[in-house]
């Protein structure tokens, strides 16, 4: 059953020369997670953040701390990021060869676990994973950059895992992520997704506009 729309303002789009101001500003402006997007410069051509930047955000908000893996390996770093305040790790399951064991070792570490998929993995990849998934994140972009336009392929994805979860009558997040905005937003939620991270669109014009960009996404 589709949950109430939650939105996970992704942190890669804050200013990083004040992350635990920002955290602090968009959770007062009504943020219902934290999205983190980790990236190893292998995995994604990208490098962002580690465990050491998750562990000092955490003091900063009580929200979700959702925390997305675009890294490989996996297994060797979630104990890490659980240690440093994960509420969520999520993972790519194009990242590994063992995404059940991945799953398996985030949850024995007391967070709650994610798989992701990129534009070009079908939702197939998880028929044999859902009763260890607490959360689903379908990739609308390409991995490893912020402010990338939205695949528009992704929403029947959305609808198909939406209908897979509603099937097996599972309490699974829906989550989406890329290239959301206030003119999209309302097509994820049509398709399913009932978790919507947004970076660009929540933290452009800075802090003033962050509560009316939130609830603009939220419809």
């Amino acid at each position: 059953m589709q949950k109430p729309t939650r939105i996970a303002p992704s942190i890669l789009s804050a200013d990083f020369a004040k992350l635990g101001e920002e955290v602090r500003a968009i959770d007062t402006a009504g943020a219902d997670y934290i999205h983190v997007d980790v990236m190893d410069g292998h995995f994604v051509p990208n490098i962002t953040i580690g465990p050491d930047v998750v562990k000092a955000l955490r003091p900063h908000t009580k929200k979700v701390m959702d925390v997305h893996l675009m890294i490989t390996p996996v297994d060797p770093f979630i104990k890490a990021f659980a240690d440093a305040g994960a509420d969520i790790i999520t993972a790519q399951i194009e990242a590994g060869p063992h995404p059940h064991r991945t799953l398996q070792a985030i949850r024995a570490e007391g967070v709650k676990a994610g798989i992701s998929l990129n534009p070009s993995t079908p939702e197939s990849s998880i028929e044999y994973l859902y009763d260890t998934l607490d959360l689903i994140l379908v990739m609308s972009v390409n991995p490893g950059f912020g402010g990338q336009s939205f695949i528009y392929s992704q929403l029947k994805k959305i609808e198909a895992i939406r209908a897979r979860i509603d099937a097996l009558g599972l309490d699974i997040d829906l989550q989406v992520d890329g290239g959301v905005n206030r003119d999209i937003a309302p097509q994820c939620i049509a398709a399913g997704a009932d978790l919507l991270v947004a970076g660009s669109a929540t933290f452009k014009g800075g802090p003033s506009a962050y509560a009316e960009n939130i609830k603009a996404l939220r419809g």
